[in-house]
Parts: C-alpha cells; sequence; structure tokens
C-alpha cells in the first residue's frame, strides 16, 4: 500500500504542540519525502522552542510509524536562526509565463480523474459550488484537489478560509495548501487582496500550465478545476493540455443563464469532454421564519434543459443567508448541517457512485 504526504500530514495533525496546536497548523513540517514504505521529515522550530520539542519529536514519529504501509520513520528537529547577511535569499516563486510547447492532452502525474466546473456565465454560484463539492467530496472519504483556474477574479483561498503565499523548495516547484481535509491552488494566494492581474491570453495559458504541472499535488482521486465564466482560453487550455474526464455544467434556473450555460456545453462537446451533469443553484429560497418557498430566479430550468440535452441532472441547491456567511467566513456551508449542506452532499455521492470522483 503506498502511503501518502496526506495521510502523513492528517497524523502529524494528532500530535500535541507545547503551546498547543499541532506540527502542520504550526507550519513547522519541512522537507517531508516518502520513499516506498520510509518516511522522513524535518520540524523547523524557533531556537527558544527547541528545548520542550523532543516528545513532540518522538510522538510525532511514533504517529507516523503507526501509518498502514510505513515501515521505518525519520523525524529530525532542527532550531537555528539563519544569519540573513550570509543566508542565501529564498526561491523566488513565481506565477506568470508564456506557455510551453506540449504535444497533445497529458494526465497529471498522481491525479486519478480532472474533474472541470464551468458555468456559461458569471454570477451563478460556480466557485461556491467548486469549494463546497470539493469539501463534501473530501468528507466522503476521496483525496480531492481544487484548483482555482478563475485567474482574474479568484475566490477559493476566502471560501475555503486560507490565504498564505504557497512555498517553494525550488522556485519551480510549488507547495499547494490544505483547508478542510482538501488540496488547493489558487492565483489568488500569490496576490494581495487589492491586486488584479492584468495580462493577456498567452500569460493566462502559461500559468494554468504552470498550476497544473508545478504544484506537487500528491495522490488525488480527484482534481476539481473552477473554472472562469465563459468558453475562452482557460477552458480551451484546458481541454487541449491535460485529460479532463469530465465536466459539471453550474447554472441558476433563470433562461439568461440557461443560454450560456448551453455554449459552455457545446464548447466541451466540441473539445471531446464528457458533460457528466448539471447543477442548478439558487433553485429555491425558503423563507426561514414562515416555510414559504420562493423561486427567485424561477425553478426548474436547468433540470429541463439537461432532459433536453441528454445529460444527467444532478441537484438543485438552494438560496439561502448561510451560503453567503459561510464562503466569507471560510467555513463552507457542507461543514455544517441544513437542507443545503444535505444537497451537496447528495450530488458527491452520487458523483462517487458514478465513479467520476
Amino acid at each position: 500500500m503506498t502511503v501518502s504526504r496526506e495521510a502523513v500530514l492528517e497524523k502529524l495533525k494528532t500530535v500535541a504542540m507545547p503551546d498547543g496546536g499541532d506540527p502542520v497548523s504550526a507550519d513547522i513540517v519541512r522537507a517531508l519525502t516518502i520513499e516506498g514504505d520510509k518516511v522522513s521529515f524535518v520540524l523547523e522550530v524557533a531556537p527558544e522552542l527547541a528545548p520542550r520539542m523532543n516528545p513532540v519529536v518522538e510522538a510525532a514519529r511514533k504517529a507516523v510509524e503507526g501509518l498502514e504501509g510505513v515501515a521505518t520513520v525519520s523525524a529530525i528537529l532542527t532550531a537555528h536562526v539563519a544569519d540573513p547577511k550570509s543566508a542565501p535569499p529564498p526561491p523566488d516563486l513565481q506565477l506568470g509565463s508564456h506557455p510551453k510547447p506540449q504535444k497533445g492532452p497529458v494526465p497529471i502525474k498522481g491525479i486519478d480523474r480532472i474533474l472541470a466546473i464551468a458555468s456559461g456565465k458569471g454570477g451563478v454560484g460556480k466557485s461556491t459550488v467548486s469549494s463546497n463539492l470539493a469539501v463534501a467530496l473530501a468528507m466522503a472519504g476521496r483525496r480531492v484537489g481544487l484548483l482555482d483556474a478563475d485567474i482574474y477574479g479568484p475566490s477559493q483561498p476566502r471560501m475555503l478560509g486560507k490565504n498564505e503565499r504557497p512555498k517553494s523548495p525550488d522556485g519551480e516547484t510549488i507547495i499547494p495548501l490544505q483547508a478542510h481535509g482538501v488540496t488547493f491552488m489558487s492565483m489568488g494566494l500569490m496576490l494581495q487582496d487589492d491586486e488584479a492581474v492584468i495580462w493577456r491570453g498567452p500569460m493566462l495559458i502559461g500559468t494554468l500550465q504552470q498550476m497544473l504541472t508545478q504544484v506537487q499535488w500528491g495522490e488525488l482521486d480527484v482534481l476539481l478545476v473552477d473554472l472562469p465564466p465563459g468558453t475562452g482560453d482557460v477552458q480551451l487550455t484546458l481541454a487541449q493540455k491535460t485529460i479532463v474526464n469530465g465536466a459539471v455544467i453550474v447554472s441558476t434556473p433563470q433562461d439568461v443563464a440557461l443560454l450560456d450555460a448551453k455554449k459552455a456545453i457545446s464548447m466541451f462537446r466540441k473539445t471531446n469532454t464528457p458533460v457528466v451533469g448539471m447543477i442548478e443553484n439558487m433553485s429555491m429560497y425558503i423563507c426561514p421564519k414562515c416555510g414559504n418557498e420562493d423561486h427567485i430566479f424561477g425553478h426548474g430550468g436547468a433540470r429541463d434543459e439537461a432532459g433536453k440535452l441528454g445529460i444527467p441532472f444532478l441537484g438543485e441547491i438552494p438560496l439561502d443567508v448561510s451560503v453567503r456567511l459561510a464562503s466569507d467566513a471560510g467555513e463552507p456551508i457542507v461543514t455544517q448541517d441544513g437542507p443545503v449542506s444535505q444537497a451537496y452532499h447528495k450530488i458527491a455521492r452520487d458523483l462517487v457512485e458514478k465513479g467520476m470522483a
């Protein structure tokens, strides 16, 4: 049995630090490598903490040894302060390059399936669906990655509650972040909150290639790709450069959104990407005081359109203020209970049963 990076990190999360937290949340795990049944890692701490860390190192070693498939564990403690005058600068990790030549679509190492989450137009909640679906799949026991490919308007750092710059050991390899059991990468992690991306198409294509091939995704059952709205460079690049196993189309019930959703479906069909289904977001509003159900954007339009186009209808997501509050707080609604969470979990189960996630 192959031991995954994610499994090791989950074990390390169970180890208590002297001042609270764990080695993963304290961001002291370095140089984690897995070679067959051998695992090694370094715990790097400030010098003042070092005298209290020996029990933590031993507990971390024993925790990882308890993983199935692990034979030996090397855990090393380091505590040093580099002289800023003599230490080399950290690797300069940059996103944004021109595309590299590539012959046809290729699989991404370690990733079993790639599932695109798309919409024809903006404002239909595609990114909200992407983050909640990713976390729901992780809660179902799947190894899940989420790539925020909306380079002009990245929102996953806020929705997943994690916004720190990814590290790089060499200026080329990108170490993704972990949140709610999901491995994720976003252009938003490389920017200030008010900083805009002002690029032409070639830079978008090159950046998407970087995020697909330079990120250490590890072993994943499925990588969800949160696409920007429309049918432009990013969508076409994804279909041409990688093997995309399927696309999920998100739409609200109203006619204007459905018109653009049909264009997205047409694009995927022209690029030979299977459309695995449609999700109707903001499908209905249920008054929390009286229980009355209102159809603010209409109702059933996506279900009807899916039937006409001969593609599966995956489910309806209610419109609820709790979704907005949860997203703004970085706690996806699927981590709570309620009708919206249940709808997402049902869609996640269906995708797993169909072998798509």
